[in-house]
């Protein structure tokens, strides 16, 4: 009996979501590690935290900087589709914009090390970088004007000001253990508060 082939579309549905679980697997452990351990880590860390072959990496990601591009950019998407989801589900716009700004320093630590790999591809850097704001700016803005509007935070405040703020605050963090980061960051984000 003849289905017309429409018996295989789910399957097909199925293994290409496996599989980008697995990438996201994959992504998540070598991002953890490049946190632990820095961009230059051993990929067969990166697989045994994973929990695949050596081999498994490779077939995904040829190179190195594959693996770094692919993680800077699952980190990009995550922070990118954790704002709205934050709006949504936070008891205030301003504890929204908190929690995001926390995953967007957990992503400024994972960043570390990827312009010294990359220098070779100033192209495929400046891409990147492009990719981030483009990405990242639209979801600071609307949570910065949810908090705005909610009379949380002071108005006019432009997202790229933050994010580079908030960058520039955690240059250095990994070299200096008395300098810390997060709190130098949870001060600017309470600075924004509206007088009241």
């Amino acid at each position: 009996m003849n289905d017309g082939g429409k018996g295989a579309e789910p399957a097909a549905r199925s293994k290409r979501a496996d599989a980008r679980r697995n990438e996201e697997t994959l992504l998540d452990a070598a991002a953890s590690v490049f946190v632990s351990s820095g961009v230059e880590a051993p990929v067969r860390d990166i697989a045994a935290k994973a929990g695949v072959g050596v081999g498994t990496i490779y077939r995904h990601f040829p190179t190195r900087a594959d693996l770094i591009i692919a993680v800077y950019r699952h980190q990009v998407e995550a922070c990118a589709e954790a704002g709205p989801a934050l709006l949504e589900s936070s008891e205030t716009p301003y504890a929204a914009l908190t929690r995001w700004i926390d995953l967007f320093v957990d992503f400024l630590v994972t960043k570390h090390g990827l312009a010294a790999v990359l220098q070779s591809d100033n192209s495929g850097f400046d891409t990147l970088h492009s990719y981030f704001i483009d990405r990242l700016q639209p979801v600071g803005t609307q949570l910065l004007e949810a908090a705005a509007a909610a009379g949380e935070i002071r108005p006019g405040i432009e997202a790229y000001e933050l994010m580079r703020g908030v960058g520039n605050l955690c240059i250095g963090a990994d070299h200096d253990p008395r300098y810390d980061a997060r709190r130098l960051v949870a001060l600017l984000i309470a600075g924004l508060r509206q007088p009241r």
